[in-house]
């Protein structure tokens, strides 16, 4: 059982990597049609260690070392592999500041895309939210609020990660809001193809924050979410260089995306305030509903092409 819950976890992350990290996909895709062929298998390799080794292995290993102060390098690493008594016991403590940050960081990125981002609607909601789009501050205003209050009463420190994780959205929201723009730019002036890839490795980094926070609402392994964040970034690089045209059809992953980092937001906060929730929750909710919006998505590419 031991062996199949790692294996079910690993293939959560992978698909959870992969699915958040779709625009990041397009963007790559648009960029390296501008460039050399040299220049497309430097950042298609290079990149890739980049992206698994520095950014999805030292990000998620840096922020549980932080996170727990009383461990070492080495501890934070196989913290949670560990049967030391000590180790364990500071897991313990400093696990609902990590998944209360990381889960208002998601809370704010779904509501986000619920009220301000241009999408396709899935599901009858969104398009009174987005035409009410005004009301997004105020809303996540009001969940940071009520999160800090009850989180005092508990612990202090819970409330300044829920703060850290809020700051953290507005900071990575701002570098992807200009990820377009500068898209743009690149693909209109004459900027060298080294220039491209320091751009792609950047933006790579900031939308990689998404999956490795949501990836402790599957667990606080640092090694699991090495493999499954490192494998869902190597799917990422094959549409990349394969057909994105193919992955843009399916109109409606970017929904279940988000109400897959919703439901993982919900998760980690409701683990910070001790709500027993089981290991296998996080990466069958994903599969589900993934598997729906997948299946939405066929459905509507069939739709189009018999209306055509």
């Amino acid at each position: 059982m031991f062996i199949l819950s790692i294996f079910f976890t690993i293939a959560g992350l992978c698909l959870f990597e992969t699915i958040s990290s779709i625009d990041n996909a397009i963007i790559n895709a648009e960029v390296l049609h501008t460039m050399s062929a040299k220049a497309k298998k430097w950042f298609l390799f290079w990149g890739l260690i980049f992206a698994v080794v520095l950014v999805r292995g030292l990000l998620p290993w840096i922020i549980v070392w932080f996170a727990t102060p009383g461990l070492g390098p080495l501890e934070a690493l196989t913290a949670t592999f560990s049967g030391d008594a000590h180790v364990l016991e500071a897991v313990e403590k400093s696990a609902p500041i990590l998944l209360a940050g990381g889960g208002t960081f998601l809370v704010f990125l779904f509501f986000h895309w619920l009220f301000l981002e241009d999408k396709h609607f899935g599901l009858p909601h969104e398009k009174f939210f987005f035409k009410n789009g005004i009301w997004f501050y105020s809303v996540v205003s009001i969940i940071l609020a009520v999160l800090v209050w009850y989180m005092m009463k508990i612990n202090p420190m819970m409330a300044f990660g829920t703060v850290v994780g809020s700051t953290a959205f507005f900071i990575t929201h701002g570098f992807k809001q200009n990820a377009e723009v500068a898209e743009k730019s690149l693909m209109s002036t004459g900027m060298s193809d080294l220039s491209k890839i320091l751009f792609l490795e950047v933006i790579d980094a900031t939308f990689s924050i998404d999956g490795v926070l949501g990836a402790f609402a599957f667990t606080l392994s640092v090694p699991l979410i090495l493999i499954g964040n490192g494998l869902g970034a190597v799917v990422v690089r094959q549409f990349t260089i394969g057909n994105i045209d193919r992955i843009k059809k399916y109109i409606f992953l970017k929904n279940g995306a988000m109400y897959s980092v919703l439901i993982l937001g919900i998760v980690m906060i409701l683990d910070s305030f001790g709500f027993d929730i089981p290991s296998w929750f996080s990466p069958a909710v994903t599969f589900l509903i993934v598997g729906y919006f997948f299946g939405k998505s066929k459905q509507a590419t069939k739709l189009i092409k018999e209306i055509l």
